[in-house]
């Protein structure tokens, strides 16, 4: 009799829970970004984590929380691909060289530092980040762990580990200070090193993996990459690749790597050859607020236009897939990293492509680049429910998404003006 008494106990306690986790979002508008469609009065009803239903006559169930946002636009949570959370340079302390800011702060510092970005980056839209390394030795790991187990808040969180990279990573070193360099990055100059490199970083928990190309003289030649590619394809895992060279982003788009970061000095050859093989690019803008930071007011016009928006506009020409990744190393008490990262959307705007391209680039083709778009990326049945809404349509108006009003991951709340 006592057994029956608690199992009924636990059946209603259970049936009471989710009816509890059921919440109804309205929506004056609902934007899909896959497709460029908006409807108008929907009903978004979330179960849990998950999307239980969408439709504009979803029925609600009694007891159901009720959340009104018909007066705004509703989209899927945003996504930041090129992120670096426990990275804060200082830009007068370390003379705006983030190798001196890895040498000043402790990785205990910079793991609290990734913990405060990352609540940041949730509360300014992003549910999703690729930190994609310049996390000292696991640091950002340890971030996402503590993410994962309900510890602190923050996004969905895709790390890198320590950065993969030829000797010096991106560094000039001293030969009297060989080891400065490290534990930012792991230097691999042959297959064993760059097999070991990539095995370390998968063992210490790496949800990605992160080469460094072409910052030396010497760079990773076409059947390197492919071998780092094979690599981590066969752990399950992706490859990113810093190319800051014309010939780095060649060799990177004729590897088949899954991305190239900042590709600034692409070529409309390897453009052809990026979009031939399915290669993203993740191109980084430069932004006036870190010129300014480095007392270099107005420093970064010329060359924003010439190292991103002009990469931008031909890769859209060309066909190849683009995807948001603001590549922000710094914030302020004043300027947090989520509102420097989204604000880089005013970057993308002047380059003159469309506003849904740049929305795709910040959800649905982010979404299939990180892996998650079979879980994330759009509002539908039975997708998990990270949900922003803002105040206007972002494919008639794309600065809107610096203006979240809402934000909701994995179905809890995390911000409701």
């Amino acid at each position: 009799m006592k057994k029956l008494m608690f199992t009924a106990i636990v059946v209603l306690s259970a049936a009471g829970l989710t009816t509890a986790q059921l919440t109804a979002i309205r929506a004056g508008k609902l934007v899909d970004p896959e497709t460029g469609k908006v409807t108008v009065n929907q009903i978004v009803l979330v179960d849990g984590a998950d999307i239980k239903a969408v439709g504009p006559d979803v029925a609600i169930p009694a007891g159901t929380s009720v959340i009104d946002l018909s007066m705004f636009t509703v989209m899927p949570g945003m996504m930041d691909a090129h992120a670096h959370l426990c990275m804060n340079m200082v830009h007068k302390r370390d003379a705006n060289s983030y190798y001196i800011t890895t040498l000043r702060d402790s990785n205990a510092k910079r793991a609290i530092q990734g913990a405060v970005n990352a609540r940041s980056m949730l509360e300014y839209g992003f549910t999703s980040v690729r930190d994609i390394g310049n996390e000292g030795n696991y640091a950002c790991v340890e971030v996402r762990r503590a993410i994962n187990q309900g510890l602190i808040d923050g996004p969905l969180l895709i790390t890198a580990g320590r950065i993969i990279a030829p000797y010096g990573g991106q560094f000039s070193l001293q030969p009297d200070k060989q080891n400065l360099g490290e534990p930012e990055y792991l230097y691999a100059d042959t297959r064993d090193e760059v097999k070991k490199a990539i095995r370390q970083n998968l063992h210490y928990g790496a949800s990605v993996i992160k080469l460094v190309i072409d910052d030396q003289r010497y760079i990773y030649s076409v059947d390197d990459i492919k071998f780092a590619v094979e690599e981590a394809h066969l752990a399950g895992v992706k490859l990113a690749t810093h190319a800051w060279t014309a010939a780095g982003a060649l060799n990177a788009a004729t590897a088949g790597v899954d991305s190239i970061e900042h590709g600034v000095k692409i070529t409309d050859e390897a453009l052809a050859i990026a979009k031939k093989n399915n290669v993203v690019l993740v191109p980084t803008p430069f932004i006036e607020a870190d010129a300014a930071a480095g007392g270099n007011s107005g420093g970064n016009k010329k060359t924003n236009g010439e190292l991103f928006a002009d990469p931008v506009r031909r890769a859209h020409k060309a066909g190849v897939t683009l995807v948001f990744g603001p590549d922000v190393i710094f914030n302020t008490r004043d300027l947090p990293r989520g509102k420097l990262s989204i604000d880089t959307v005013d970057e993308w705007k002047q380059t003159g492509i469309p506003s849904l391209v740049i929305l795709q680039a910040l959800t649905t083709n982010a979404a299939k680049l990180l892996g998650i778009e079979k879980t994330r990326g759009s509002i539908k049945s039975g997708m998990r429910a990270d949900i922003i809404a803002v105040r206007d349509n972002p494919i008639e108006k794309i600065e809107t998404v610096k203006d979240v009003v809402f934000v909701m991951r994995n179905g809890k709340i995390y911000k409701r003006n």
